[in-house]
């Protein structure tokens, strides 16, 4: 479980959220997050409940890149010491800022249907998961919310392949990436990884 403070909330509601994630730190709890629309809350508004998070060994997963522009990725990834970074599409702005993310290997959760349901995007072919990748960002494609847009994440993998063109050397080294940026116990990595290299010899 990943537990999300609100961007439209008192940064102290979300220092109060990060020291309840921390004491459920390796009981479940992995990582602290960031939600709701970046033009109402900058991110390094919460930078000290982000400190509190990883202070416990919390991934810093917050939201940034997606109704706003790359600046917000790189205040997450300054401020608030991202190891993965919700949607962060917007990065594709910025070739500095692609290339931070390349050299960091900080993750970007890109939901190219979700994309296109909040007008960040006009069709799936205008978001830059090719150009993302293609820069070295590492990539976890998602479906986001699929109750509110109607999309799973097999969906995500059949855009990857049918709009923006990834072969099944891509399509399974995106699968890696995601894997290598989760939490999962090594042991579930190591199996997981093996499952995806079985798919594509297969």
């Amino acid at each position: 479980m990943i537990v999300a403070a609100n961007r439209t909330r008192h940064p102290l509601d979300a220092r109060t959220l990060a020291r309840l994630a921390g004491q459920y730190a390796g009981r479940g709890v992995v990582g602290f997050g960031l939600s709701n629309d970046e033009r109402r809350g900058r991110a390094r508004d919460f930078d000290r409940a982000f400190r509190i998070a990883k202070r416990a060994g919390l991934l810093s997963v917050p939201h940034g890149g997606e109704l706003s522009g790359p600046e917000s990725v790189a205040e997450c990834i300054d401020d608030l010491d991202a190891d993965r970074v919700g949607h962060g599409v917007r990065a594709a702005d910025s070739p500095r800022l692609m290339e931070r993310l390349a050299d960091r290997q900080i993750c970007c959760e890109i939901c190219p249907t979700s994309n296109v349901g909040l007008g960040v995007a006009a069709r799936p072919e205008d978001v830059p998961l090719r150009r993302l990748f293609d820069a070295g960002v590492p990539i976890a494609l998602g479906a986001d919310d699929p109750l509110l847009f109607g999309s799973r994440l097999l969906a995500q993998y059949e855009l990857a392949r049918h709009v923006y063109g990834f072969r099944d050397a891509e399509i399974a080294e995106m699968a890696r990436q995601s894997i290598r940026s989760s939490t999962a116990p090594d042991s579930v990595k190591k199996e997981l990884l093996g499952e995806i290299d079985q798919w594509l010899t297969g």
